[in-house]
């Protein structure tokens, strides 16, 4: 195929995409909730039926490594029906007004996250792929204090800006994570304000992350919560998120881990590792017990990823 053509086809791709998400976010909002989860759970079904969640069944096997084919299987079916219940949910939160996102979602250990937000502070929350990470935003900035995050650049670009408006319309502040200003200095502006700064960091998209242990494996995981934390002399907290069925209606439970001791002594990069480890610790607690509800569908464990990337990590 010709470069045109080829140009031609992504360009097509992309207009289906977009349009796609643009009528995901008009149609679905105004569909009957239960039947449009029956949908999305039906979408699931199909992506595994067709190879789809090959990445997804590859880390839950590094996670759970105790079961068997058939059980990995009926857990990879789970695990699709819980991200596709992500965008599903992600495509009505518009229209959702404070009582009802409050009777969605569910908290644990927010005390000490209340005393921080009450003293004017900010804290920065290390937070995996877990549960729907959009719902809880959207929960903290109504009911909690002020959200600042970054977010990785989709393509195409159309489909970025989309979810930027729709993540902004609910009360978050969005740095993308490239094509922007650096989003390190502004994160440190932010943590001198009161609010939070969640964080995606189970996996790194940088060469700045650092090796840890996640459910017994090597993994590499983000380094920037860790070092913004320590940057701006601010609480640290793991921060996981499941999942949660009452009666007919899914919601979320967001659990505040306790925050993260600061090592007295080391270099700060040794510092950064020791508090992403307390992170990890944290998070594959949840991960292990909850585990449909992560939904990594990229490489994350050290061993599945590419060596040359490694190699370049190892020189930065």
């Amino acid at each position: 195929m010709s470069a045109r053509a080829e140009g031609v086809v992504s360009r097509a791709t992309d207009a289906v995409t977009v349009a796609g998400f643009r009528v995901g976010w008009s149609l679905i909002r105004r569909m009957p909730e239960r039947v449009a989860h029956v949908l999305f759970d039906r979408i699931a079904d199909l992506t595994v039926a067709r190879g789809g969640g090959a990445r997804m069944r590859s880390n839950y096997a590094t996670v759970r490594p105790e079961l068997d084919d058939a059980a990995l299987d009926e857990l990879v079916r789970d695990g699709m029906r819980a991200y596709m219940r992500y965008y599903c949910e992600a495509f009505r939160l518009p229209v959702l007004s404070p009582d009802e996102l409050a009777a969605r979602v569910r908290v644990e250990g927010d005390g000490p996250v209340r005393e921080v937000l009450a003293g004017d502070g900010s804290l920065v929350c290390f937070l995996g792929h877990l549960g729907n990470w959009d719902l809880a935003g959207a929960w903290c900035a109504v009911h909690l204090g002020p959200v600042t995050t970054v977010a990785e650049r989709l393509e195409p670009e159309e489909v970025f800006e989309e979810f930027l408006g729709f993540r902004t319309g609910l009360g978050m502040t969005i740095h993308p994570l490239t094509g922007g200003d650096p989003p390190f200095p502004l994160l440190r502006q932010a943590a001198r304000r009161r609010g939070l700064i969640p964080l995606l960091s189970d996996r790194d998209l940088s060469r700045d992350g650092v090796e840890v242990s996640f459910c017994g494996e090597p993994a590499r995981m983000a380094a920037g919560p860790a070092a913004l934390a320590l940057a701006e002399r601010r609480p640290l907290f793991p921060v996981s998120i499941r999942h949660e069925r009452t009666g007919r209606r899914w919601g979320i439970v967001i659990t505040f881990h306790d925050p993260v001791p600061v090592p007295t002594s080391g270099t700060t990069r040794e510092k950064v590792t020791a508090m992403t480890q307390t992170c990890a610790d944290a998070l594959g607690q949840t991960v292990r017990g909850s585990t449909a509800d992560w939904h990594m569908l990229q490489p994350v464990f050290t061993k599945d990823l590419d060596p040359d990337r490694l190699a370049r990590a190892g020189r930065a």
